[in-house]
């Protein structure tokens, strides 16, 4: 029996990395952690036009806008469930995130591995500018598995393959009358992230967004983006620069047509709230 006892207390429990990155979002992409069981969080994100026009309309901060308010959950361990409205196509998104593998201390486990995915639909009034014809052509979807691995204290790096699919897009008549594709309906990427810390508070942050699928017209750019974290105990807060101005990621991933090498850059920000019930 005393054999027993000791071989029972001898097992020990796992002991996991924390704080891979500091919250729920890195510039444009999610991250691969969920917060504990019980965090209610709400977000404001910001996208302002693209700088390109200099002076003219103060580096896009006077140009047309897209915003996005979206609220997150965490129901139970490991689980996070969301909801999120963008100006942009009136779309709204629900989406979910759950957390597979998480990375040990010991090295057991190397890296940490978390799915996201999201349903957005365009809730505008069908008109001659839509493209609906049935209520499955407003929905769209998009898959991601995050794996990431917290190197140091200070650096973190995760990379995003994803799928992005649309039940309805845009066409064309041939001289056949056929319609014809202009981009496909499902569209793969990648991203790779990363964060360095600079103090307790305060990280650099950056972002390389990849389309791969090749589409017979207007293939999306990639993104390049970086920018500065600060973090508290409650709040997360970005601001960067970066292509991407969409809030819906299918919607960046399939229709970006900012150029970086055109200097079609535009300045956003990520605002996060946390509350632990």
């Amino acid at each position: 029996m005393a054999q027993d006892t000791t071989a029972v207390g001898s097992v020990k429990k796992k002991s996991y990395t924390k704080n891979t990155f500091e919250g729920n979002y890195i510039i444009d992409n999610q991250t691969v952690m969920v917060p504990i069981k019980g965090t209610l969080e709400f977000d404001i994100q910001h996208r302002f036009g693209s700088t390109e026009k200099g002076t003219q309309d103060l580096f896009g901060i006077f140009a047309s806008a897209n915003m996005m308010l979206g609220a997150s959950y965490v129901p139970i361990k490991d689980l996070q469930i969301g909801f999120g409205a963008t100006n942009e196509r009136m779309q709204v998104d629900v989406n979910i995130k759950y957390a597979i593998l998480k990375q040990t201390k010991d090295g057991s486990m190397p890296v940490s591995v978390t799915y996201f995915g999201n349903m957005a639909a365009d809730t505008r009034k069908k008109d001659n500018t839509t493209l609906f014809v049935t209520t499955s052509d407003r929905f769209s979807y998009f898959y991601q598995l995050i794996v990431a691995r917290k190197i140091s204290e200070k650096l973190s790096v995760q990379v995003s393959p994803s799928i992005s699919h649309f039940n309805n897009l845009e066409g064309y008549l041939n001289d056949a009358g056929q319609v014809m594709p202009i981009l496909k309906n499902d569209n793969v990427s990648i991203a790779a992230s990363g964060r360095y810390k600079i103090s307790d508070g305060t990280a650099i942050i950056a972002n390389y967004d990849q389309p791969i699928t090749q589409n017979p017209a207007n293939n999306p750019h990639p993104n390049i983006s970086f920018g500065i974290e600060m973090k508290t105990s409650g709040h997360d807060f970005e601001i960067f620069f970066g292509n991407y101005s969409s809030l819906i990621p299918q919607n960046n991933n399939v229709y970006n047509q900012n150029d970086f090498k055109k200097r079609q850059f535009l300045i956003g920000f990520n605002i996060s709230r946390l509350w632990n019930f």
